[in-house]
This record gives structure tokens, sequence and C-alpha cells, in this order.
């Protein structure tokens, strides 16, 4: 047994949660702003649509030995994304789930060996292909709670919450972190040696979401003061996925994955 099927669980509970909360959106809905700087609602479902095919690329890569980007480049990218964006909700509804059952079916059929096969996202590190599911669930939580919608960090499944801990702190931008330590609260650990700044504590859902962005930092405060801090001002947090994926990740699936909590 690995770690597949419980991120295969994961991945259809998050896929349908979407599809609920997009259902729900009518044509005024969807054109309305997301919580994302200059992107409508329309943006960030076009753009999961458009994730889920390029990853659907990554895993035909890893399935065929043939080089398949997820995406050509980033304007084309950013170019399909805003050719969808302005359309009306049913038609962005259909492209969500449509494009969400083409990568389940491509994750169902793909070949055992084959998830150990090397892909690469459009920055490095190349990551194996099992990894494409984290990166999915990483796409589909995040961008849930970008539409605005009535999705918010409380309602992260605690498993993505951890694993995202995990993989943060993995990818942690050392030189540009802005603070020294965190002390996570629920489940309780400490990360030091982070950089130069201000120690500061918070629940695990707290500090996800102020890490990738979802939050101003609500529920996280200063403790302590580090060798550059001032004041007891929370500082902006450092820059969030400098790299897709860690480093070093097995190359098969592992049983577990993280092996350890945060």
């Amino acid at each position: 047994m690995t770690v597949l099927p419980s991120l295969r669980a994961e991945l259809a509970a998050a896929t349908e949660r979407l599809l609920s909360t997009a259902a729900e959106l009518d044509d005024a809905g969807v054109t309305a702003p997301s919580l994302l700087p200059g992107w409508t609602r329309g943006h960030v479902l076009t753009h999961l649509a458009r994730n889920a095919d390029g990853l659907v690329n990554l895993l035909t890569w890893a399935r065929t030995g043939i080089e398949t980007p997820q995406y050509p480049d980033p304007a084309a990218r950013a170019a399909g994304i805003e050719a969808g964006a302005a359309r009306k909700a049913a038609e962005q509804r259909a492209d969500l789930e449509e494009s969400a059952a083409r990568l389940a079916a491509t994750i169902e059929e793909l070949p055992a060996q084959a998830w150990s096969a090397m892909v690469s996202a459009l920055r490095p590190p190349p990551h194996p292909a099992w990894y494409v599911l984290v990166r999915r669930l990483r796409e589909l939580e995040l961008h849930h709670v970008d539409l605005g919608a009535g999705y918010t960090p409380a309602n992260w499944p605690e498993a993505f919450v951890l694993r995202e801990l995990h993989d943060c702190l993995a990818c942690w931008p050392y030189g540009s972190g802005t603070v020294s330590a965190i002390l996570l609260e629920r489940p309780a650990r400490e990360w030091h040696g982070l950089g130069e700044g201000p120690v500061v504590r918070g629940g695990s859902r707290e500090v996800l979401a102020w890490l990738t962005g979802r939050s101003a930092g609500e529920g996280i405060r200063v403790v302590s003061e580090g060798p550059r801090a001032t004041g007891e001002q929370l500082p902006s947090p450092p820059p969030w996925l400098t790299m897709p994926a860690p480093a070093n990740l097995p190359t098969a699936p592992p049983d577990i994955y993280p092996e350890e909590s945060p």
C-alpha cells in the first residue's frame, strides 16, 4: 500500500467541494472579483480547469516517456486563463467538471511504474509523477479559498494543512525569511533558523493561511524579537512556493507522505 489511494481520495473530495461551490455561482457571481488582485472568479475557475489539463500533460509524459510540458510557457498559461475568464457560469462549471474528469481518468489509467517517472513544472526541481496529486490538491484548496465564495482556511482538511506545512518548510526561502522562528500550535512544533525577524506563534491553519497569502495574519502573534525585528508588528510573510516541489522527494510513491508532521 502506498500514499496514492489516500491522495486520490483527498483529491476526489476536494474536487467535489469545489464543484459544489461553483454550482452556486451565477453569471454575475462568476464575473465578480476574486480574492486574488486583478482576477475575477472566472479567472480562478479557468485557471483550475487549465491546471487540470496541464497536469494531464505531465502524467502523459510519465506514461509515455515523451516530454510533454505542463504548459508551453508562462505566456501561454496566462493567455489560456485570460481567454476563458469572461465565460458565463454554465460554461465555467462545465469546463471545470470536464477537465477534472479528464484528470481523474488519466490518474485511474496510469500504470504503476509511471508514478515513479520524473516530470517537470515550469520551474525546477523535477519531481516524481506521484507528486502531481499533491500539487493538484494544493491548487484546489488554495484557489477554492481565493474564490471568496464561503470556503475559507478554516475549511481546509487537517491532512492538507499538515502536508502543506511540511512542504513549505522543505522549500523554505532561507535567503529571504522574514521571521526567525515559527512556533506552531495544534500540533505543537517549532521551526527555528528561518531568517532574521521576530518569532511568531499560531495555529496550523492560521500559519498556513498567512504563509500562502490567504490571510493578513489573523490568529498569529509575535512572541519575541529576532536580530532585526522592530516593535511587535507581524512582518509580511516570506515568498511562498519558490519551488513547485521539495527537492529529493522519494522517486517511488511512499507509504506515507509526509512521514513526519511539520
